[in-house]
């Protein structure tokens, strides 16, 4: 299998570790990840509020590129880019404004987007039949006894689309891939509610109480830990905690994984390959006090 992959803006920042867990995932089940020449900005599903045309353009620059290494798929694991990719995808299947605008845009770039290439998140390569049985044959450290609260966060199942890979309301590839993994997912009923996201930035308490209720709901679930697919959840789960710890006097000591480390540590590879030196609430205690 061979993919072009859009690692986003941050992949090359705050969500380092999960870059490097999921190309080390990948490698080690046969998946070939070409990265976007040159790639930029998606334009961020924000940008969409103010500039819809703007944000369209951003988005068909990456995937113009990526037809043009003859690429028929863009694989990304940020949930911000792949909704603003795949909403790109849509507005210039539908709405002749923004294709007019957009392919005016690529053209004074010399490049050409046609509208064919294909957006992937790696949670849905890596969740599809094909890919969880690839997986369960090259398990050598199954999660037994770890109950994770799986946990999507709201961009990567909404709004849905023409061809969406999970159920907007009750995801479950995460849910699956879990019990592959040999983990417990533990039902979890704020699974697609917001983290807060940028909104912490603009009103701290408001964000600071959105995550205290989904760290809570987690440990009162009965969950170890909370494992995500999106890297801006990462951030506002893993690198707040201390604050929303503070902020409420509380304590939590919830960790936070991507679920690409869940993949790697399942498959083997040893902690300090998978990044979770680099987490602001640490995971080791945990997995040594669960054998992993």
């Amino acid at each position: 299998m061979k993919y072009a992959y859009y690692p986003g803006c941050s992949a090359h920042t705050s969500g380092k570790e999960y870059d490097k867990s999921f190309r080390l995932v990948a490698k080690a089940l046969d998946i070939e990840l070409v990265d976007v020449p040159d790639w930029s900005c998606c334009g961020s599903h924000v940008t969409y509020v103010f500039n819809p045309a703007l944000a369209a353009s951003l988005s068909a620059r990456n995937l113009g590129l990526v037809e043009k290494i003859g690429g028929e798929v863009i694989l990304t694991t940020c949930s911000g880019c792949y909704q603003t990719l795949k909403r790109s995808n849509e507005l210039l299947k539908h709405d002749g404004v923004v294709q007019s605008k957009v392919k005016n845009a690529l053209e004074a770039i010399n490049l050409n987007y046609t509208g064919n290439v294909r957006v992937r998140h790696a949670l849905e390569a890596l969740t599809t039949d094909e890919a969880l049985k690839a997986i369960s044959a090259k398990l050598t450290k199954p999660l037994k006894g770890l109950k994770v609260a799986p946990y999507y966060g709201c961009a990567i199942v909404r709004p849905k689309f023409e061809d969406s890979f999970d159920d907007p309301e009750n995801p479950q590839s995460l849910d699956r891939l879990l019990k592959v993994l040999g983990a417990e997912p533990i039902p979890y009923i704020d699974k697609v509610r917001c983290c807060g996201g940028v909104l912490i930035m603009k009103h701290e308490k408001v964000g600071l109480e959105m995550v205290r209720r989904l760290l809570v709901d987690a440990k009162q679930a009965g969950a170890d830990c909370i494992v995500t697919p999106c890297a801006l959840c990462h951030l506002n789960l893993d690198i707040m905690q201390p604050k929303v710890e503070q902020t409420f006097k509380t304590t939590l000591n919830m960790p936070v994984f991507f679920f690409t480390q869940l993949i790697g540590l399942a498959l083997g590879f040893p902690s300090h390959q998978l990044g979770f030196d680099k987490h602001m609430v640490p995971p080791i205690s945990l997995l040594q006090a669960k054998n992993l």
